[in-house]
């Protein structure tokens, strides 16, 4: 039987772990605090959406590391054994994310969120009877019960996941396997269930008329993103600096880039191009107003970086199987999809219409006038605030990240499947 050595394959990171949480920590924290002194103590709306930018950007790649976790032991999976570690780390920080969301959560219970989502203020809601008829579902008190709902989910089934794969390095009781497995089907419907509805309430929200029974799917295919980039990364330079070549080999490597090409690139453009046919398709103005400022002003270069950058290029140089098993190559297509991946999250959340200038338009070219000549605002508010709020929050997920790596073997040593993932070859 194929095992794994602790001592000669470097499975235990020591002081790399705690150099990496502090650099995170470090990063984090003073990204945080810019963000905060740059606004002057977080008052203004652009402040708001660079927070929950950053927010949102953690959190996706959170998400998708919790997904492949449990889609290791739904399938019975027993060549991502190794890597599956790494994962269970990344989504560990769903623990103790839910401490970054409580400012957003605060300002909502007070009564100030309108600074962030429209349907905070009563008034507007009333005003309109779409948007009335949405009160039931889009108040302070029942969107702020279901947001902790989400945040309890998911720390629950990070915090299971870890603990039970943290206590089999221990005391090697496959029963831990089983008992995972049994979890996973209950898990992967609660994982579906609540990233939806926290897209729907913390993104599309932002615009609370629009709707799109795609948007769930289109946020998964983000979260995979950001995961399957970050891993990549992360095992990548575990490997150069030493630790786990046994343990993440090329054939792991090879695969975690075939995944970050499957979802990543290929589902994630089938999925932004079925929302966006159907929705021109149809041409109905409820609907089309979410895209109408992506296809206006400077948003139109984004929109187009995202069909290139985030597919066209990728694409290419993933289509061939040796990028994939060539680390070095696979970490920089990674970086720069992890790139793709926050321009992504920026352009769901940033541009917006004024309800006042879709109401009044009666034209296509009326609205591109106006956002020429600069009596129409989109949202196209480029800021400082929008990095150091992103760098703050992934620098606080590395400290995380580093911090749950430093203190278990960074690959189960005890898994019933650990020979599979050791022996695992591609053909």
């Amino acid at each position: 039987m194929m095992t794994l050595d602790s001592s000669k394959d470097g499975l235990r990171i020591g002081s790399l772990g705690t150099t990496g949480m502090a650099i995170g920590g470090i990063i984090g924290l003073g990204g945080i605090a810019a963000t905060i002194g740059l606004d002057g103590m977080g008052g203004s709306a652009i402040f708001w959406k660079s927070y929950l930018l950053g927010f949102m950007a953690a959190v996706a790649i959170c998400l998708g590391a919790l997904f492949f976790v449990m889609l290791q032991h739904i399938t019975k999976a027993g060549w991502s054994v190794t890597v599956r570690r790494p994962a269970e780390a990344i989504a560990g920080n769903l623990q103790w994310l839910w401490i970054l969301f409580l400012p957003i959560l605060v300002l909502v219970w007070t009564g100030k969120g309108a600074v962030l989502f429209e349907w905070c203020d009563t008034s507007y809601m009333h005003a309109d009877h779409v948007l009335e008829g949405k009160m039931g579902y889009l108040n302070a008190t029942f969107w702020s019960i279901r947001a902790i709902v989400y945040l309890a989910v998911w720390a629950l089934l990070a915090r299971f996941y870890r603990s039970q794969s943290l206590a089999q390095d221990r005391d090697g009781d496959y029963r831990r396997t089983l008992r995972m497995q049994w979890w996973a089907p209950i898990g992967i419907i609660l994982y579906g269930f609540t990233q939806t509805f926290a897209s729907i309430d913390w993104i599309m929200a932002l615009q609370p008329k629009w709707f799109s029974t795609m948007f769930g799917v289109y946020w998964f295919t983000v979260s995979c993103t950001g995961f399957f980039a970050s891993i990549i990364i992360l095992i990548v330079l575990l490997r150069a600096l030493g630790h786990g070549k046994d343990a993440f080999t090329r054939e792991h490597i090879h695969d975690l880039g075939k995944l970050l090409f499957a979802f990543g690139v290929v589902f994630w453009a089938y999925i932004g191009y079925s929302q966006y046919m159907l929705i021109w398709y149809a041409n109905i103005p409820i609907e089309t107003e979410w895209f109408a400022p992506r296809q206006l002003g400077n948003w139109t270069f984004v929109s187009w970086l995202l069909i290139l950058g985030h597919f066209a290029l990728p694409f290419l140089l993933l289509l061939s199987r040796w990028p994939k098993r060539w680390p070095g190559m696979l970490m920089l297509i990674a970086l720069w999809m992890l790139a793709m991946f926050v321009v992504d999250v920026y352009w769901l959340i940033m541009p917006m219409v004024p309800e006042a200038a879709l109401a009044t338009a009666t034209s296509w070219e009326q609205l591109q006038s106006g956002v020429a000549d600069g009596t129409i605002d989109i949202g196209w508010h480029p800021s400082i605030l929008n990095l150091t709020a992103v760098i703050g929050s992934i620098g606080l997920v590395v400290c995380g990240t580093f911090f749950a790596l430093g203190r278990a073997s960074i690959a189960p040593t005890n898994d019933p499947r650990l020979a599979e993932a050791m022996a695992h070859e591609l053909f």
